[in-house]
């Protein structure tokens, strides 16, 4: 064991074993592993959908790639779909195959580039861009027939990309090995719990509630044709060329195999932009069930109390308390924010404001409801950063409950409001929004980890602060 791989297994929790001989601490270990994770004894390969829902893709492949039945292809290409196949082109399009699935393997330190690649898709951020990727491309049919563009490629690869793309790769390296070792927890324990047969429900979403009342929420899509997608839904994978300094390579290379483990299980670890102060819940968020290292925490250095009623979220949300992701600092968010994230302003607390008009038309746009003149906005439930789970909306022509947090968002934005921690007052016909954070706010607070870092938190005292008590392991 090198010197930094030993002093990286006492910093990381494996230090109660040094005291057993070396045979019996490898015996512990592999039993520990294989309690943790049964089927990961090495670094798995693993898909992820890149584009899908197109009838055509395009591209450039920079190398050589090989298919199974034809020989080397390089340079632009384009592919579409027709009569149930995949019909791949050249730059002069001259058919070079047809198939229903077309894999295109790369040669060593061969990349392939896509055109217009969906980022941010349905937020405020979205917009298309040109992006480079390692690994293998599979070009395959949905069950409707539109196109699939999928990379495979190793594990660690894959997240030298995530921790690049959800944040700056000139972030401080202790931020940047905390997001290794989050990422991989989160995609670990998709990848055991789809394994399992746990991920049912489809597209992502589950719809409960009785008449009047619409109950929605987004987890992780049922995948059929790859395991993870590449936007936000699951995890920002935007290619090789957000990987601007040598830190990110140095962050997976120095906390390679290593996730979060609760009781012996790896951690659905989540996270989000800005917390706004306070953390949120497991189930403000998703379905019912508490997860002891997802709970709200306060996310400053000190205290702040839980909020528990209305009159505590209009208070809290009207201030400015102190908090890690609570900055200012323009030069400080360019270090640790990528470019499109760096657009979003005021994201620790922000303020919408709507004409009644607008309003309703948003609502009968989002919801696919038609609610006549607005009345009321109502929180019925919220979770202890503030955020709603249940809000009433009232009108004229009928009125009716949503939740959870991401489904109210959407019905009241264009795109999506920052985060459903909101307290609205009425003058007139005017409707404001005073709210706080950015995303759902459970788990890791990512502005927040990343002031942390710069304050000299190191990686497992970061990840200690926003799961409480998580190991972290080295699972292959």
């Amino acid at each position: 064991m090198s010197g930094y791989l030993y002093r990286s297994a006492q910093k990381f929790g494996d230090s109660p074993l040094l005291s057993v001989s070396t045979a019996s601490k490898k015996t512990l270990k592999k039993g520990l592993r294989t309690r943790i994770m049964g089927s990961v004894k090495n670094e798995p390969k693993i898909t992820v959908g890149i584009m899908d829902r197109l009838t055509e893709v395009s591209g450039r492949l920079d190398g050589n790639f090989r298919g199974e039945s034809y020989g080397p292809v390089s340079g632009r290409f384009s592919a579409k779909a027709e009569a149930g196949r995949i019909v791949l082109l050249d730059e002069v399009h001259r058919e070079i195959c047809r198939f229903p699935l077309i894999r295109l393997t790369a040669d060593k330190n061969s990349t392939f580039l896509l055109f217009n690649v969906t980022i941010g898709s349905r937020f405020h951020w979205e917009r298309t861009e040109d992006q480079t990727f390692e690994g293998d491309l599979f070009l395959q049919l949905d069950k409707d027939g539109t196109l699939v563009a999928v990379n495979e490629i190793p594990l660690e690869n894959y997240l030298k990309s995530v921790i690049s793309s959800e944040m700056n790769a000139t972030a401080p390296i202790e931020f940047l090995k905390a997001h290794a070792i989050l990422s991989r927890s989160w995609l670990l324990a998709a990848l055991d719990r789809k394994k399992e047969g746990k991920d049912t429900p489809k597209l992502g979403e589950r719809l409960i509630g009785k008449e009047g009342e619409v109950m929605r929420w987004y987890d992780r899509q049922d995948h059929d044709l790859f395991d993870v997608c590449s936007d936000d839904h699951c995890q920002r994978y935007q290619g090789i060329s957000k990987i601007l300094s040598k830190q990110a390579e140095e962050a997976i290379r120095e906390t390679r195999g290593m996730a979060m483990t609760y009781q012996d299980k790896i951690c659905d670890a989540r996270y989000s932009k800005a917390c706004g102060g306070l953390t949120e819940e497991f189930d403000t968020a998703w379905d019912g069930k508490r997860i002891p290292y997802l709970e709200s925490i306060s996310d400053a250095s000190i205290s702040h109390r839980l909020i528990r009623t209305e009159e505590e979220a209009r208070c809290w949300i009207l201030s400015e308390p102190e908090g890690y992701c609570n900055t200012k600092d323009e030069a400080l968010l360019e270090k640790i924010l990528p470019y499109s994230d760096r657009e979003t302003k005021g994201f620790f607390r922000w303020r919408v404001e709507y004409s009644r008009e607008e309003l309703e038309e948003i609502l009968r746009e989002k919801s696919g409801f038609d609610f006549g003149t607005l009345k009321e906005i109502a929180p019925l439930l919220r979770g202890p950063s503030g955020r709603i789970s249940r809000l009433k909306i009232v009108g004229s022509k009928r009125s009716m409950v949503v939740g959870k947090e991401l489904e109210i968002r959407r019905w009241l934005s264009r795109s999506h409001l920052y985060s459903s921690a909101f307290v609205v007052t009425v003058e007139g016909d005017r409707f404001t929004f005073h709210g706080a954070g950015w995303g759902h706010g459970v788990g890791l607070c990512q502005i927040g980890a990343a002031v942390m870092a710069t304050r000299g938190f190191s990686a497992e005292e970061i990840l200690k602060h926003y799961f409480r008590g998580v190991s972290i392991k080295r699972i292959y």
